[in-house]
């Protein structure tokens, strides 16, 4: 496995953070709800249900961020240098199943996330952070 910089790492979890969202994002807008209520169910790990609107997104997207790093960090370490995007891929119904299933148990916000859109945003995350790390892989060569 070639070695992954802290740039690279940075750089798949800002990317796949901004895009992954993209599933629930068009899916809550072709079902008529609000494309925030992602970012302010995740908000609510940080601050309490009854917190502002504003508060809500703005903990969803600082919660967001640091779950994305961390997570970018774990794919960075494990996953293998052939087909990056596709076992990130992977990687990620394993991380929906980890984030969505301790989440969903402690915060009733997440536990009323529509499953199939979070988990194609998991899916997203992980395709997205595997390829900016394999691309990232290919140039340290």
């Amino acid at each position: 496995m070639a070695p992954t910089t802290p740039r690279s790492v940075l750089r798949a979890a800002v990317t796949a953070s901004v895009l992954s969202g993209i599933p629930s994002t068009v899916h809550a807008v072709a079902t008529g709800a609000s494309p925030f209520t992602s970012v302010r169910a995740a908000g609510t790990i940080a601050v309490r249900e009854d917190r502002s609107r504003a508060s809500q997104i703005a903990a969803g997207l600082a919660v967001h961020g640091a779950l994305s790093l961390g997570w970018a960090a774990v794919l960075a370490a494990t996953l293998p240098d052939r087909r990056p995007a596709w076992w990130g891929a992977v990687a990620g119904v394993g991380i929906a199943g980890l984030d969505l299933g301790i989440a969903s148990r402690r915060y009733p916000a997440i536990a009323q996330l529509p499953r199939a859109a979070q988990l194609a945003d998991h899916v997203a995350f992980g395709a997205i952070a595997g390829f900016v790390l394999g691309r990232g892989r290919r140039c340290a060569r």
